[in-house]
């Protein structure tokens, strides 16, 4: 397992050497310090027990050799070596408020911001005028979602969602609730996608807003953004979207697509966490209220010091991104089907949640029935995963998103999330293919379930008693 992991720092090591943004210094100490980390790889110890793991994690023990290989994009993605070298000089020497306009500490800082505008907004095909900087796309879903509501409260008070939304456009809605709004959670069908009859039979006189993400964080399907766009547009209802897993994964373009409002997060296409951004279109204009007073920054939508190093990184997240997205998706397609056809060929009763022809190809959830999704994860302790379930949160309820499409709920909780990202190895993927297959036949010998099917049970048809 760590001759594999080693492969991937490798993989790293390579693109850092080939860097477009380089700067020599910093180039110079990463690679060093990964081609040290590869080396060692194959010599150290690994950690065999789950709770020594996490024992030392806690304390702080853990060096990289320790760590699992990753596939959980959904939840993060790793900084690109190009993006530090972009971001840097303005951690340590190009420091100025972008803000300050009496001295050329300021004047540098503020054109590399505008330039990291541009860059953002060319991904999705935007004026740079349209470009507001945030601290992420939950900060931009909620100005989206209640600055629009608020704007145009006294002549509209009705929005429409989906049941599957991230928590942040749900609460936001929730919150529109309390204040007298009209919120229609639109159902979504066994496929993930949104029924467009029922979309547009949801609009209504007073509708201000339809807020629907591009790509499902859970699930990775793909909603008709450009259906939806074109029936918003006539009905002339605005339409903000949740692109946070789409931008830079797959073309975008706000114009076309009839987009009002897009969230961008950084840290979801290689880029800091902290910082993100949100479209507003100003031709048909889009008014919102701000959330938070202050200095007027970013035409007075969102105040504070934007911090150019993130804005940097961010805009120069883009750039890279837009330039590489068509061989970055074709190599997701292809490892996401390798790992999918490896483990289905071996593994009866496995579900792909979602419609594989409508899904993003790095983002796969499986659900592997008779077996407990955490106890998976915790077996495939090597491997850095994330569970459909909710269980991680301390709630026994099953993922809302998987409930929404129909589900049941064993299934639900049998989930797993397989997330594939730029640095992810093909021999990543078939190590975890093969460990998944291993400890979900372990798994499932263990399981009176699994052996009441083997016998020929049908196990919904049993009354069960409780005790």
């Amino acid at each position: 397992m760590l001759q594999r992991f080693g492969i991937r720092i490798a993989f790293m090591t390579r693109s850092l050497k080939d860097s477009v943004l380089q700067k020599d210094s910093t180039r110079r100490y990463l690679v060093t310090q990964l081609e040290t980390t590869a080396s060692r790889l194959s010599s150290e110890p690994s950690v065999s027990n789950m709770e020594e793991l996490k024992k030392a994690t806690r304390e702080g023990r853990v060096d990289l050799e320790y760590r699992p290989l990753y596939l959980d994009a959904q939840a993060t993605t790793p900084l690109d070596p190009r993006v530090l070298d972009a971001l840097m000089p303005y951690l340590i020497s190009l420091y100025g408020n972008p803000h300050s306009r009496t001295h050329a500490y300021g004047w540098e800082s503020e054109a590399a911001t505008e330039t990291a505008r541009k860059q953002v907004a060319n991904i999705i095909g935007a004026d740079p005028k349209e470009i507001v900087f945030t601290s992420g796309a939950t900060e931009s879903n909620n100005i989206a979602v209640k600055g629009v509501a608020r704007f145009y409260r006294e002549k509209k008070r009705h929005l429409i969602t989906t049941q599957t939304e991230h928590k942040c456009v749900l609460d936001s809605c929730r919150a529109l609730e309390n204040e007298g709004f009209d919120i229609t959670y639109l159902p979504i069908q066994k496929s993930g996608l949104i029924n467009l009859k029922d979309l547009e039979a949801a609009i209504r006189p007073d509708t201000v807003l339809v807020s629907i993400m591009t790509v499902n964080n859970e699930i990775g399907i793909k909603q008709p953004i450009s259906e939806i766009g074109r029936i918003c547009r006539a009905k002339k209802v605005f339409f903000h979207t949740d692109a946070a897993q789409a931008v830079g994964k797959i073309p975008l373009d706000v114009n076309e697509m009839n987009i009002d409002l897009m969230s961008i997060s950084g840290h979801k296409i290689y880029g800091p966490k902290g910082i993100g951004a949100l479209y507003i279109r100003r031709r048909p204009r889009v008014r919102v209220e701000p959330l938070q007073s202050g200095g007027g920054q970013e035409r007075g939508m969102r105040s504070g010091t934007v911090p150019t190093p993130l804005v940097v990184g961010l805009g120069a997240a883009c750039h890279v991104a837009h330039k590489e997205m068509s061989y970055d998706h074709a190599r997701l397609e292809h490892i996401s089907r390798r790992l999918v056809d490896k483990i289905m060929a071996e593994l009866p009763d496995v579900i792909r949640n979602g419609d594989p022809e409508h899904s993003y190809p790095g983002c796969v959830n499986l659900s592997f029935a008779y077996v407990e999704g955490e106890s998976l994860l915790m077996a495939l302790k090597d491997v850095a995963l994330s569970s459909g379930s909710a269980c991680t949160s301390a709630s026994l309820e099953p993922s809302y998103v998987l409930r929404a499409i129909g589900a049941d709920e064993d299934l639900a909780h049998s989930s797993i999330r397989f997330g594939f990202g730029r640095y992810t190895t093909e021999e990543e993927v078939d190590y975890t293919a093969e460990k998944c297959i291993q400890h979900v036949k372990r798994l499932r010998e263990m399981s009176p379930l699994w052996e009441m099917i083997q016998e020929g049970i049908d196990i919904k048809s049993i009354q069960w008693t409780q005790h």
